[in-house]
């Protein structure tokens, strides 16, 4: 971004500049004498195939040399963020040794940019070097001749001693041009990627959410690995119905679906009959709130991570949600209160204060759907017994879809339904379950012996 700054303002000063005062010089030279100034510049158009060579040969450099910086920009940031764990296995030496092996990477990229960016002036110096000696020696038979005066050589060699030295600066220009190309490339490739789930063409607005979600043969696959076989799920509005299973088995993989964050291989989801991919995102996604166990919080206050993106919210209706997700009184206490900043991801909150945020900015969106992904999973005994009381608030006559290992958070679930390899084989409540005595009574049974 810093070239691209750069190329927008400095450099797109110099061009004009330069390139208005070219044709000045040149036309200088010409009217002086134009025999004598065709001559100095005879090797003119030989310079156009190795400039535009070296131009090519430049931003392929510059385009590894940005690759690389990005490569060595993640794994410094990746080692940061797992310091704990790279620390706690003693592997400091083989992050060092990865770290100085990208750094190498990145320096012989930088190398190649570098000698591609010194050869054009080198061959500008030395097309110069030639044009000046056919000057001064054609020039001087030519006064020897008495065909010109000195005055005029004088005057011809100064106008295009300042073309010459235009034209390198525009050499100069080329190169931060054709770095900042590569750089642009990177910028505009993400800008310009097309998103996988996108609004189809007609896309119309979903309604109000007001009877049930339905899945109809819903089959999910990542790559060849199969996650989702013929799932047919019916959830009735103010139903809370929860998934358990063992990891893999395709729980959140459900969950994602709903707000379209993946679309179905095969089958379909309704919301009240509509088709989930004939809606529009803005207002399926609008419909649904999402708590996660990965909390995510913006380095930004406390009252804009509750209200995310809406200015318009009373600060009435934000301490509302607060209390509700039982944050309001740790938020009292903290230096600022509403307008403390939380810091990147809520660094200076606790597991436990970043989640009732998060559910504080849930019960804000106030949405009919609610999706609950291992939100308690992360938690101490204490939080989690705050959080669980925050989220049943949350739950209270809203449609939730609740993901959870630790079975004692989907006991009071009207339904659970139990997956095992992509597919529902249990379905009935806590009770009902245990009664079976199938897979969810071996889920129990295994962690109550843990606990």
């Amino acid at each position: 971004m810093a070239r691209l700054q750069r190329v927008c303002t400095d450099v797109f000063a110099d061009f004009i500049r330069v390139g208005a005062s070219m044709p000045l010089f040149l036309g200088l030279a010409l009217i002086q004498d134009w025999k004598l100034s065709i001559v100095a510049m005879v090797g003119l158009p030989l310079l156009a195939y190795p400039m535009v060579r070296l131009s090519q040969r430049l931003r392929r450099a510059a385009t590894r040399s940005q690759e690389q910086q990005a490569e060595t920009a993640s794994l410094l940031a990746e080692t940061i963020a797992g310091a704990k764990v790279v620390q706690g296995f003693a592997m400091e030496r083989f992050e060092i040794g990865r770290f100085r092996a990208a750094l190498d990477r990145m320096l012989a990229a930088d190398l190649k940019s570098a000698r591609a960016v010194a050869l054009a002036p080198a061959v500008m110096e030395i097309f110069g070097a030639l044009a000046g000696a056919l000057l001064f020696s054609y020039a001087g038979r030519q006064v020897a001749k008495g065909r010109i005066t000195g005055g005029d050589v004088m005057v011809i060699v100064v106008s295009l001693g300042y073309f010459f030295m235009s034209l390198r600066r525009m050499n100069a220009i080329n190169s931060e041009v054709q770095q900042a190309i590569a750089a642009a490339k990177r910028v505009f490739s993400m800008l310009d990627r097309e998103r996988e789930i996108r609004d189809r063409p007609g896309a119309e607005v979903l309604p109000s959410f007001s009877s049930e979600i339905r899945f109809e043969g819903v089959d999910f696959a990542y790559d060849d690995e199969k996650i989702l076989d013929g799932i047919d799920l019916t959830i009735r509005r103010g139903e809370t119905v929860a998934l358990v299973g063992a990891s893999g088995s395709g729980k959140t993989t459900i969950a994602n679906l709903l707000p379209r964050f993946y679309d179905a291989n095969a089958g379909r989801i309704l919301f009240d009959g509509h088709e989930i991919r004939s809606v529009t995102l803005e207002s399926l996604r609008g419909q649904i709130g999402l708590v996660t166990q990965e909390t995510v919080l913006f380095n930004d206050t406390v009252r804009n991570n509750i209200a995310y993106g809406r200015s318009d919210v009373p600060m009435g209706a934000i301490v509302a949600a607060a209390k509700s997700a039982h944050a309001h009184d740790f938020i009292e206490s903290l230096p600022d209160k509403y307008d403390t900043i939380v810091g990147e991801r809520g660094a200076r909150l606790s597991v436990g204060q970043r989640q009732r945020l998060t559910i504080a900015r849930a019960l804000l969106k106030d949405p009919p759907i609610l999706i609950l992904d291992e939100a308690t999973s992360a938690l101490d005994s204490e939080s989690e017994m705050l959080v669980q009381e925050a989220l049943e608030v949350l739950m209270k006559n809203r449609t939730s879809l609740v993901i959870a290992h630790r079975l004692a958070t989907v006991r009071r679930a009207d339904r659970i339904l139990v997956l095992e390899k992509g597919r529902i084989v249990e379905t009935g409540t806590h009770r009902e379950l245990l009664d079976r005595d199938g897979l969810y009574a071996r889920f129990h049974s295994l962690q109550m012996q843990a606990s």
